[in-house]
């Protein structure tokens, strides 16, 4: 080797290991930094499953829950199903595999959620349920509004409207769900025995704006003599409400389920004549509270009814 390549060879080799030293401590930090236990493993992490954030109702659900969780010194985990039981099981397991404390369950489809409560029982996780029913497993707490009541309810006033005469178009939720079946089956125990009610047609709109708007469109194209609208939520209604303005059908009582802000003032301005009002941020609060009381070992109240009112 020549003499002058000498100390380049030195200094290049000095260089390398240099780097090379930095190098090492530099990507083993984030690994020794790293908290040792998630935030979802914590004595105080409570999960909440939701059925979807596209609906007005279950987005101020989750903010009750979010400021109750807050008030409480609880970290709330949210998952989003989307509307869909599978996506909403596999959620469930994730937040099993993270330790949560508690799962709140607020589910797409009461019988597909079954095997997804009896992963968390398994696991020794507590589950509370949120508005809507799960058929099975071993549930600590029920949160909701009486759907059947509220069916009633709005059949009762629905029946007032129309002097108990006339043919009327109900527009149901998503096939499955406990809030879909048990508000239909008080509609139907307050509209069914008057004879001079007719329900023409009954078709399912998933809680869902845009399928209430179509739903309800395809009802008028088939009979335009339908003089009141049951929608068993305020979304579907208000798509109701869409397609009878389109027909050019006034004086139709269209009556929806939830008391969300755009019904309300659809209320007000006279395009709808009433809502059962639920209310959201309540069932997402007192569901925050339960959990706080399973975690400082209490036991919370099998059911716990949240109270209903007409808004017209």
């Amino acid at each position: 080797m020549k003499t002058w390549l000498k100390p380049l060879l030195i200094a290049s080799m000095a260089l390398a290991f240099s780097a090379c030293s930095k190098q090492g401590p530099e990507s083993a930090a984030p690994e020794a930094s790293a908290p040792p236990v998630t935030a979802a493993a914590s004595n105080n992490t409570v999960g909440l499953a939701i059925s979807t954030q596209n609906n007005p109702f279950f987005v101020t659900l989750k903010q009750g829950a979010e400021e109750a969780a807050k008030a409480n010194g609880l970290t709330l985990i949210t998952v989003d199903a989307q509307d869909d039981a599978a996506k909403q099981i596999a959620s469930i397991e994730d937040l099993i595999q993270k330790k949560v404390k508690v799962i709140l369950i607020n589910p797409t489809d009461s019988d597909a959620l079954v095997s997804a409560v009896k992963q968390a029982n398994a696991a020794k996780i507590p589950v509370i349920t949120l508005d809507r029913s799960i058929s099975g497993g071993e549930i600590i707490s029920h949160i909701a509004s009486d759907n059947v009541a509220g069916g009633k309810m709005a059949a009762a006033f629905l029946l007032e409207k129309i002097g108990k005469q006339g043919e009327i178009a109900e527009l149901e939720g998503i096939a499955g769900s406990s809030a879909a079946r048990e508000r239909g089956q008080g509609f139907h125990a307050g509209v069914d025995a008057e004879k001079g009610v007719k329900v023409a047609a009954k078709q399912p709109a998933d809680f869902d704006r845009a399928k209430g708007l179509s739903v309800m469109e395809n009802i008028l194209q088939g009979n335009k003599k339908i003089k009141a609208v049951f929608a068993h939520n305020d979304e579907m209604a208000l798509g109701a409400v869409q397609a009878l303005e389109a027909a050019g059908l006034k004086n139709v009582i269209v009556v929806g389920f939830d008391a969300t802000t755009d019904a309300v003032a659809a209320v007000k301005a006279g395009k709808m004549a009433a809502t059962v009002q639920q209310k959201p941020e309540l069932i997402g609060k007192m569901g925050i509270e339960a959990a706080k009381k399973i975690i400082d070992g209490q036991t919370p109240e099998k059911n716990i009814p949240v109270p209903l009112e007409l808004v017209k």
